[in-house]
């Protein structure tokens, strides 16, 4: 197995092998809450309309996330794995759409032989899933986009560097992957009392290693991309 690391929208273009697409503050750390609150499938799209169009055609639909950070009007709830985590969620479907790591899992689904959304919650399961497949790996840390470009992901590179640690047999600092999470621009901007889009909350529960003993597998599903849990 060889393992690969790219970044942004242009890494996820065309990433080859089974691609982990990782976003942890906060899409994939968000579903991950929302799955294990008992969500049954969480679908990822593109734009807020086509999450609202989603919901006018089908009412017991749950829209979840953000444009810039903060959330959409019309929306449920905001990009927030302290929110997910606080409801119950059983047998409900998300749709979920994000400024960045969402974007990338769309970008990537032509090309990605199997496709994982990452996150630290998730790290240990991902990489076992991704090793039952004994695909080449590509690891793509996804960053800000947009709005937020300068909001540049470190969070995001320094899970890509665990898990890859990880599928290569390495020793890798925890501890040094929490500081870095910590101090990156949106963790930082958590701590801000006039920001109400992220909350200190949601970085705690983004650094919860391995919290969840289930990936996140992406799949088309009657033409719409479908996460789930799997084991």
């Amino acid at each position: 197995m060889r393992v690969r690391r790219a970044r942004g929208l242009a890494g996820a273009r065309g990433a080859r092998g089974t691609v982990v697409v990782i976003d942890v503050l906060r899409a994939f750390t968000t579903a991950a809450y929302a799955l294990a609150s008992g969500a049954r499938a969480i679908e990822l799209v593109a734009t807020p309309e086509e999450a609202l169009a989603r919901k006018a055609a089908d009412p017991g639909l749950v829209l979840v996330g953000e444009v810039g950070g903060r959330p959409i009007a019309g929306f449920d709830h905001g990009n927030s794995p302290e929110r997910m985590a606080a409801l119950a969620l059983a047998g409900r479907t998300l749709v979920l759409r994000s400024s960045s790591g969402v974007q990338g899992a769309l970008a990537a689904l032509e090309s990605a032989d199997a496709l994982f959304l990452g996150s630290l919650v998730t790290a240990a399961a991902t990489v076992r899933a991704a090793r039952a497949l004994a695909h080449d790996v590509t690891l793509v840390a996804m960053g800000a986009s947009g709005s937020d470009a300068a909001l540049d992901g470190p969070e995001d590179d320094a899970c890509a560097e665990l898990l890859a640690a990880r599928l290569e047999g390495r020793a890798i600092d925890l501890e040094e992957i929490a500081r870095r999470v910590r101090s990156a621009p949106a963790a930082r901007i958590a701590l801000d009392p006039a920001t109400d889009w992220i909350t200190p909350g949601d970085v705690e529960l983004a650094l919860a290693f391995d919290r969840f003993d289930f990936a996140l597998r992406a799949e088309l599903e009657d033409g719409r991309l479908i996460a789930r849990r799997t084991a």
